[in-house]
C-alpha cells in the first residue's frame, strides 16, 4: 500500500470542498467531517444521524484500536451537520450508500470519491482514505504546534510517530535538503 499524504495546501482543500459539493453534500460533509475530527474513515462511515444529532461530542469506540474516543463537533461542522441531517432519521448512517438500502458507504467508495475529486483539482498520487485523517493532523500541527495533544487525539506511541504520521518530518527534511548545498 502506499503511504498517502496529507494535503498540505489550504487553497485545494477549498476546491476539493467545491468539487465534492458539486457531487452532493454527502460526500462535502464526508470530507469536511474527516479532515475536523482526525476520524479514522472505518469509524466515520460508521457513524449513524443518532451519533451527531444535537451532540457537541462524537463518542465512538474505535474500530480499529477497541478505545473509547471523543471528539468535539465544532461549531463549523455542527452547522454542516445539522443542515445535512434535517430530513435524516436518528437510525440511518450519516454517509450512506445510495444503493437503496440502510448501508454506509464502503472504504473503497469513499476512496473513490476523494480520489476523483483530488484529481479534479490536480492531486494525482499519495491521495488516500487516510488523507483525511492526516489532513486534520497536518493542519491542527500547524496551527498549535504541541504534537503532544495530537499524539492523543491520535493514540499514537510517542511524538515521533505523529511527526512521521502527518507528514512534518518529510517538510522539514525536504527544507533541510533544500537550503543545503556542498
Amino acid at each position: 500500500m502506499e503511504l498517502v499524504q496529507p494535503i498540505r495546501d489550504k487553497k485545494l482543500i477549498e476546491e476539493i470542498k467545491t468539487e465534492l459539493s458539486k457531487q452532493g453534500y454527502r460526500d462535502f460533509l464526508m470530507f469536511v467531517t474527516g479532515i475536523n475530527t482526525g476520524l479514522r474513515i472505518s469509524d466515520l462511515l460508521t457513524l449513524r444521524v443518532s451519533d451527531v444529532k444535537d451532540k457537541s461530542h462524537i463518542l465512538i469506540k474505535e474500530e480499529k484500536t477497541g478505545k473509547e474516543k471523543r471528539f468535539l463537533i465544532n461549531d463549523n461542522l455542527k452547522n454542516h451537520i445539522d443542515k445535512y441531517i434535517n430530513t435524516m432519521n436518528d437510525d440511518e448512517y450519516l454517509f450512506k450508500s445510495r444503493e437503496g438500502n440502510n448501508k454506509p458507504l464502503t472504504r473503497t467508495q469513499a476512496y473513490r470519491i476523494i480520489n476523483n475529486a483530488t484529481q479534479k483539482v490536480g492531486i494525482t498520487d499519495r491521495i488516500g482514505t487516510h488523507t483525511l485523517r492526516k489532513t486534520f493532523g497536518y493542519w491542527h500541527y500547524q496551527q498549535f504546534k504541541d504534537v503532544a495533544i495530537l499524539q492523543d487525539i491520535f493514540n499514537h506511541s510517542a511524538p515521533s510517530v505523529t511527526l512521521r504520521y502527518i507528514g512534518i518530518n518529510d517538510d522539514i527534511k525536504d527544507k533541510t535538503i533544500a537550503e543545503f548545498s556542498l
